[in-house]
């Protein structure tokens, strides 16, 4: 019965992620206008790569490493995907969390200078995301059952900023919410540094 409840939320999760980026990919193709293949870079332009590195220590030691791979569809629309690994450690005792996640981005500002004149060369987005984790259930749950581990699937969602610090380096700051976090494993909001190049 578990296992039918946690494949259901994870096809609508799915479901809702695929419909939100083809909503964002369609209205963005509508209200650009019409574009032939000559205006669109080569694919190797459009790619990149990138991540996030977070360090918690003390009481609770969290370790997280998150590398994406990613592709701009549309000038101001990315997608990505990318496994993580986070090292959790408490009172409690310690454990270890992977899995994936996938997200859309969505530019609304490519440049804050050309808005506010205030020398600042910034980019605003809006970005959403599907997480999926590999969790421990002596450890979230304190309960030893088959299968020892558990999958638990969460959306976040929030905006950011983006800084130009090379050719085709990015750094970012993201502040997002997580809105099923069933077993509180994010802090609301969630604070995310990382750069995409």
């Amino acid at each position: 019965m578990i296992i039918h409840k946690h494949i259901s939320v994870f096809s609508f999760h799915l479901k809702v992620s695929i419909m939100s980026i083809l909503m964002l990919f369609f209205s963005s193709a509508i209200s650009s206008g019409q574009k032939t293949k000559e205006d669109a870079p080569p694919l190797k332009d459009r790619l990149f790569y990138g991540g996030s590195f977070s360090l918690q220590l003390g009481s609770v030691t969290n370790i997280e490493v998150a590398p994406v791979i990613g592709l701009w569809v549309l000038p101001k629309i990315a997608v990505a995907a990318g496994p993580s690994y986070r090292f959790y450690k408490d009172l409690a005792g310690k454990t270890d969390i992977f899995g994936g996640r996938s997200y859309v981005q969505l530019v609304i500002f490519r440049d804050i200078d050309k808005f506010i004149p205030l020398g600042i060369h910034t980019s605003i987005f809006l970005h959403c995301e599907d997480e999926m984790l590999s969790l421990d259930s002596e450890f979230w749950r304190n309960v030893i059952f088959r299968p020892k581990r558990f999958m638990i699937n969460t959306v976040l969602a929030g905006a950011g900023i983006s800084q130009q610090i090379g050719s085709r380096a990015f750094f970012n700051i993201m502040v997002l919410w997580a809105f099923n976090d069933s077993e509180n494993i994010y802090n609301n909001p969630e604070i995310r540094i990382g750069f995409v190049f």
